[in-house]
């Protein structure tokens, strides 16, 4: 595992609480730093600080996604929607606003990490089509009207959570547990994370697609 942050205070505390919990864990301290750990040491998972010496952390985050795919978990000492949504465009899964407690933060990584898991058991490729919506699961493409759309990791993931019940309303608490893989009872979730990737989604693949059902969560409506 691969934890990036400036601060060193912060980062040591990070890398104990992780190592506490079995992993092995690699610092790094600044944007060059990190992409070259990464690609040095191949993490399982990324905790990654958006502000960082050299290039940030979305730079980061951009350039370690272009070279493999890699669950990221980013840190913000911001909580504007504008900055979680450029965040997670560029490739993060999950992020954690400034100050957060060690408790979430592990808990966060492991449902990361379960989410991963899960994913490679899956077997055989599978295809899903809903009009002009086309998802191949076994290459984890996407297109719509014959466009390819490139979605994040976790974009993916919720996509085919919603083709696979398409009009099925949605909460956004079910939505946490079973793709984001969050105990929602634990404390530290946020549907917050819900409402940001909803927003990606329909900026790539059309604001029709995902039907807000207000109180509620959202479903996803057949396209023609």
């Amino acid at each position: 595992m691969l934890v990036v942050e400036d601060d060193l205070t912060i980062a040591a505390s990070i890398a104990a609480r992780l190592r506490a919990e079995g992993f092995t864990v690699e610092l790094a301290h600044d944007g060059p730093a990190a992409v070259a750990a990464e690609a040095a040491t191949g993490p399982d998972l990324v905790v990654l600080d958006v502000m960082l010496p050299g290039f940030d952390g979305l730079e980061v985050c951009r350039r370690i996604q272009a070279r493999r795919a890699v669950p990221v978990l980013m840190l913000t000492a911001r909580a504007d929607e504008t900055d979680l949504l450029v965040g997670l465009g560029v490739g993060a899964d999950d992020y954690l606003t400034k100050p957060f407690s060690m408790r979430v933060l592990t808990a966060r990584v492991h449902a990361l990490l379960r989410r991963v898991e899960r994913l490679s058991a899956q077997r055989g490729p599978e295809r899903i089509v809903l009009g002009d919506l086309e998802i191949d699961i076994d290459e984890r493409r996407v297109t719509r009207a014959g466009e390819p759309a490139q979605l994040t990791p976790i974009e993916f993931d919720l996509l085919v959570h919603f083709a696979r019940r398409p009009r099925s309303v949605q909460p956004r608490e079910r939505l946490l547990a079973e793709v984001w893989d969050w105990d929602v009872h634990a404390g530290g979730a946020t549907t917050r994370a819900v409402d940001s990737h909803i927003k990606a989604l329909r900026r790539k693949l059309g604001a029709d697609l995902i039907r807000t059902v207000h109180g509620v969560g959202y479903a996803l409506e057949v396209p023609a």
